[in-house]
């Protein structure tokens, strides 16, 4: 059993050292090779592990601080939004009376500090206190009390870089 495991790990690391594994690692410079021992304990090879990724920060400008938010009724779902697009309340998209159609903003509920990305793709709401409609789903992903209809959002505009 232990000579399996040996021939095994051996194996793998072959295949790591001459390129034949399904991973992706790439060489990094020598400062960043960390050294892995072979289980022979005689022989030493040096793997470059790639390091993660840093996500993406997107550029944010302020819109709108206390803008006061509610959420679309379920009677418009698979009807049409003014930019033509259908309606889906499981959807992140939002109604907005003066930005343009397809605006990628982050809207944060200003009592919790949770926020959800939303494109806006319809004109509304049609009421002068209320300043964005948002779907059901992202409504609820930032509500603090599920039964509100409505509370204040700080609205930022996500940038593309």
């Amino acid at each position: 059993m232990k000579n399996s495991s040996l021939i095994f790990s051996a194996a793998l690391l072959f295949s790591i050292i001459t390129g034949f594994a399904t991973s992706t690692t790439s060489v990094a410079k020598k400062e960043n090779v960390k050294t892995i021992a072979a289980i022979t304990k005689a022989d030493t090879t040096e793997v470059a592990i790639a390091a993660p990724e840093k996500p993406e920060i997107p550029k944010l400008t302020l819109y709108k601080k206390s803008a006061l938010a509610t959420y679309y009724a379920d009677k418009f779902n698979g009807k049409k939004t003014s930019s033509g697009e259908r309606f889906h309340n499981k959807h992140y998209t939002a109604a907005h009376m003066k930005l343009p159609f397809g605006t990628m903003l982050r809207v944060t509920n200003e009592s919790n500090g949770k926020s959800v990305d939303v494109k806006v793709n319809d004109r509304g709401p049609f009421s002068k206190k209320l300043e964005i409609d948002l779907t059901k789903a992202a409504f609820m992903e930032i509500a603090s009390n599920k039964g509100s209809g409505s509370f204040k959002v700080k609205m930022e505009i996500i940038e593309k870089k």
